[in-house]
């Protein structure tokens, strides 16, 4: 029998300040690739904000710098400055070197706030390879210096008269490269932060200067309607009621306000937040006005006999083509995660309802023509629910999703072990026909398609399943689909998408996208689709082969051959898929040691969600517009 090593208090480990948040960062910001990185710039926005949500802040300017730094200034009261009684510290440097410690645990100093844990503020200093905190107060400026959550310097003040009518907090920090590596902040990830918080807090100045660009621009956001100018910058699709709906209500002392507006959009888009955080998967704040929509609906359509007793209108039917945005403010949030994905405060729920309800009631009686509206569209939804419903079980009575039924253009690989296994959807019989000889038997499916699929944002799950060409697709990965989804019948662990490199390739790859976004969105959230990167071109240097996949890269290598004195031996253009040999394609695109895959993510799913409705919805006019402020970057093949 093997001896124990000895176990005793020694082998106990005490991480001190705040060594635990740079041990383990994923447990404090959820991750350490960009999405954490944006998570230590919310933390210090939030801060800010929870400072105007407390009536004393009235302007918060964002700048990001050149070098990846950021700076978040408000004109709040100021983090205190004076010696904290329990750390003997000032109450500056405890709020940025201890966790669980801030303003939000006290009753006094906010009624309501982002956050519950206090450990946000701490973690980006933390997190931070320099992070400088100036506070302004009593005419005076108070400053002190960290690097990774240590303090470099002491506490200093200074007086002077540009400081006598100014207050507020001033935060810069750099993220540090020993967490994050050399990742950059995005403008536009940071932009769309700024531009929302400015929906959710109507009569707050906004002010985002990015430095990062080669010249400097400078956006304000302001909005005196708040959550209905939000509802408005979210719509896609037309109208379909004259008057939205609005209500802004204090229920039980949560503060509740909703906004929404139906068009004729496919899908449903609701957004919910508490205490100006976005909750991405929701809580009780949506389960509350779920509740609230589907008993306003059916109650008024039976009264005013639009609905008839044998109907009843369910929640995926009231909801269909409906924008809306839920904000919540209370004072001791309860989140599912440090990230604050979910609200699970159970008297939110009822407050939602409640007021909800209640403003419903009287909108409907207010607006006649609006709630007629809305019924018949969720009648149609249920009418068109049920079709799809049977026109999908039939489908799967049929066999025609099972694995006994695999596809004829599947050639599939003779691995059982789905983490290894790999299907490349590729395009066209002739590049199928290459990649079929290119593969490794054991471990790579190829899946052949022939013409576009359709375009499933426009259409529901009967008329996708209807479509031969996603229906095989829906067959090789034998998971199921939309609702009846189950991961544990995929059978490969990546979906590798190989198209020509030309705009009908890329057609189909963002036609296929919307497809697994919209009706198979579990693929995407769990990293097992990618793109692949075929080679555009080869160039010869004498013996030597390179392969490149885009024309400035080729460029640039051409202009150091020549330079160095190397004599070009050749240089081949590949218009598609099919012109490469297997040979050629199996070295450059499949080969597991060689290739370069594209990984498919979702960063932000309310925007994805928005371009999506934007680029393959109906409504045309916001296409266009997009297409003339983007036409200049577009790559064409002419």
């Amino acid at each position: 029998m093997t001896k124990t090593p000895t176990y005793t208090a020694s082998n106990i480990t005490v991480l001190k300040g705040l060594e635990a948040v740079r041990q383990r960062p994923a447990m404090y910001i959820g991750s350490t690739d960009i999405n954490g990185m944006n998570q230590i710039f919310y933390e210090v926005l939030d801060n800010a904000v929870d400072e105007a949500l407390a009536g004393f802040a009235t302007h918060i300017t964002v700048i990001l710098h050149k070098d990846n730094s950021i700076t978040v200034q408000d004109n709040g009261r100021g983090i205190p400055t004076d010696i904290h009684p329990e750390t003997g510290k000032s109450a500056l440097e405890t709020v940025m070197t201890v966790l669980h410690a801030g303003g939000k645990f006290d009753k006094g100093a906010y009624k309501i706030s982002g956050g519950l844990h206090g450990v946000g503020m701490s973690c980006t200093n933390a997190l931070s390879i320099k992070m400088v905190t100036a506070v302004f107060r009593d005419g005076k400026m108070y400053q002190q210096e960290f690097k990774q959550g240590i303090p470099q310097t002491e506490l200093t003040s200074k007086s002077s008269p540009e400081y006598k009518d100014r207050q507020g907090t001033r935060q810069f920090f750099t993220p540090d490269p020993e967490i994050f590596g050399d990742l950059q902040y995005s403008p536009k990830a940071i932009e769309t932060r700024i531009h929302y918080q400015g929906f959710l807090t109507s009569g707050i100045t906004f002010t985002f200067i990015n430095e990062s660009s080669t010249k400097p621009i400078v956006k304000r956001y302001y909005f005196e309607k708040g959550i209905l100018s939000f509802v408005h910058n979210q719509q896609t699709g037309t109208a379909i009621m004259k008057t939205p709906f609005y209500v802004n209500k204090e229920k039980d002392n949560i503060l509740v306000e909703v906004g929404f507006v139906y068009t004729d959009s496919m899908s449903d888009k609701i957004r919910t937040f508490a205490n100006n955080i976005e909750n991405p998967e929701g809580g009780t704040h949506l389960a509350g006005f779920k509740a609230a929509l589907t008993s306003a609906i059916n109650k008024y359509g039976l009264a005013n006999k639009l609905l008839d007793e044998k109907t009843k209108l369910e929640g995926e039917d009231v909801r269909e083509g409906l924008t809306a945005i839920i904000s919540v403010k209370l004072g001791h949030p309860q989140y599912e995660g440090q990230t604050k994905i979910k609200l699970n405060n159970p008297e939110v729920k009822s407050a939602v309802q409640s007021v909800v309800s209640d403003a419903l009631a009287e909108f409907f009686t207010e607006n006649p023509q609006d709630a007629k509206q809305v019924i018949s569209r969720a009648i149609l939804s249920l009418k068109a629910r049920n079709a799809a419903k049977a026109a999908r079980n039939a489908i799967l009575r049929k066999g025609a999703l099972t694995f006994s039924a695999l596809p004829g253009k599947l050639a599939d690989c003779s691995t059982k072990d789905k983490d290894k296994s790999e299907l490349f959807v590729v395009e066209g019989e002739s590049a199928g026909g290459s990649a079929k000889q290119a593969r490794d038997r054991e471990f790579q499916a190829i899946l052949s398609l022939t013409g576009k699929p359709i375009n499933a944002e426009k259409h529901r799950v009967d008329r996708v399943l209807a479509n031969e060409r996603l229906k095989d697709l829906v067959t090789a990965l034998g998971c199921g689909i939309a609702d009846q989804m189950d991961m544990t019948r995929l059978r490969y662990g990546k979906v590798i998408l190989m198209t020509d490199a030309d705009v009908d390739g890329s057609h189909i790859v963002t036609l296929i996208l919307t497809f697994f976004y919209r009706f198979m969105r579990r693929l995407i959230d769990d990293g097992r689709v990618f793109i692949a990167q075929p080679p555009l071109f080869k160039v010869e240097v004498g013996k030597d082969k390179y392969w490149f996949v885009s024309e400035p890269e080729k460029d640039k290598f051409l202009a150091k051959q020549v330079a160095a004195g190397h004599k070009i031996k050749s240089v081949q253009r590949f218009k598609g898929l099919g012109e490469m040999n297997p040979e050629q394609l199996q070295e450059t695109t499949m080969d597991v040691n060689k290739r370069v895959l594209k990984k498919v993510s979702v960063h932000d799913a309310a925007a994805a969600d928005q371009l999506f409705d934007m680029l393959m919805g109906s409504e045309v006019a916001p296409r266009k517009k997009f297409i003339q402020q983007y036409a200049k970057y577009a790559m064409l093949d002419v």
